[in-house]
């Protein structure tokens, strides 16, 4: 297994013992309408304990400014909560996006 990072939004670190983090999935198609209502569900995460939320952008097959909103606000939230949360299974294009935005690499 290679363990050199890939450039991208996903990390994994190992851990001893695993840690469980709540998983917030982001649906697509994603549109301005959903980032209010994806970060109340991310405050409530935090609310009920999270120190760490994971969003899982699989979904997110179409790289717009929706889908770039929808990241930058749920990173927001997560900073104004003083908690953290982690972006995976970004696509290419919605990762060239971000980068493309000054918003990659987080």
């Amino acid at each position: 297994m290679n363990s050199t990072p890939r450039p991208g939004l996903t990390l994994v670190e190992a851990t001893e013992p695993p840690e469980q983090h709540p998983v917030l999935v982001v649906p697509h198609p994603v549109t301005f309408a959903d980032v209010p209502l994806l970060c109340e569900r991310l405050r409530r995460l935090y609310g009920g304990g999270a120190a760490e939320v994971v969003c899982d952008l699989a979904a997110v097959t179409r790289a717009d400014l929706a889908a770039v909103e929808a990241v930058a606000r749920l990173r927001l939230t997560a900073r104004r909560a003083g908690r953290r949360v982690r972006m995976r299974n970004a696509g290419a294009g919605l990762v060239a996006l971000l980068e493309l935005t000054g918003l990659g690499g987080e």
